[in-house]
């Protein structure tokens, strides 16, 4: 009778990529990933930027989101609430190929990838770098974005947003909120990864395959990261839209100093919190489906 095999079983992590997925598919991966994060709940990202922006006309003063969306639908049209997505679906694709290749390259040369050991700062840099790069190419399609969802935009498309812009403010305002974005992203990604590790261990401590447990956890950690930065994404949305106002000191807000001074000054400390309640509703979706 043969012996029972007592070789330990090695254990399979099936959060991990294969050993042999390639740097190109993680790109394709990631990049369908970013299109479908940002583009799912549109609609509620354009109500935040709305309900974001600093002295808005009377026409666009909304009480709530029910109210913005019966508002926008009977006045501007359903199809309305999707000005500006053509500038997602063309910048999160590449946006997030970029994270992803810059990340795998960084931790490679770091050599985070030798051995099955932990290599917790070659992944920090790998992330910081990684979130810089894309972040720099995603910045333009934000700001074209946002300058299209606000109410009465004059802007026809993707490409009449973008030549206008550069024609009339030049390239700098394609990037005057980069540093704002960038003090956003890097808390938002903390804290999003540091709750989903906690959620996600509590959740599933046997860590067994459980696709609600990873879509949960990884929605309620969206919604924690979303709501702890919102503040920056205030600032972030004067920046981007200060071309469109009519009002002379946001027009010439310049970086995020400027801009939190004219927001406390306007709406006090309530004012850093306009537009709360839509970032964390379109965010968990998108982090719960980006898990």
């Amino acid at each position: 009778m043969a012996a029972p095999d007592t070789s330990p079983i090695e254990e399979y992590d099936y959060e991990s990529l294969p050993p042999n997925f390639s740097l190109a598919s993680n790109m394709i991966a990631g990049a369908f990933a970013g299109i479908a994060e940002h583009s799912v709940m549109y609609p509620i990202d354009l109500l935040k930027t709305r309900m974001q922006v600093v002295n808005p006309s009377p026409t666009a003063v909304y009480t709530g989101l029910t109210n913005a969306v019966a508002q926008i639908s009977r006045i501007e049209g359903f199809r309305s609430l999707w000005r500006g997505v053509s500038s997602v679906i063309v910048g999160a694709g590449p946006a997030h190929a970029v994270y992803f290749a810059t990340y795998e390259a960084v931790k490679q040369a770091m050599g985070g990838n030798e051995g099955n050991s932990h290599h917790p700062f070659a992944a920090a840099t790998s992330g910081a770098c990684a979130t810089i790069s894309s972040d720099a190419l995603m910045n333009p399609f934000d700001v074209i974005k946002q300058r299209m969802q606000v109410h009465g935009s004059v802007y026809r498309s993707l490409a009449h947003c973008a030549t206008t812009m550069y024609r009339t403010e030049g390239l700098r305002a394609f990037y005057v909120s980069y540093p704002t974005t960038l003090c956003m992203t890097v808390p938002f990604t903390a804290a999003q990864f540091t709750a989903y590790e906690s959620m996600s261990k509590m959740m599933n401590p046997s860590k067994q395959y459980d696709p609600v447990t990873h879509c949960v956890a990884g929605a309620l950690a969206g919604g924690f990261a979303a709501g702890i930065t919102t503040p920056l994404d205030v600032i972030k949305t004067l920046l981007q839209t200060r071309g469109t106002a009519r009002d002379a000191e946001i027009r010439n807000a310049n970086g995020l100093v400027e801009a939190a001074a004219i927001i406390k000054r306007r709406n006090g400390l309530r004012g850093f919190f306009r537009g709360l309640k839509p970032r964390i509703i379109s965010t968990m979706p998108s982090t719960a489906i980006s898990w």
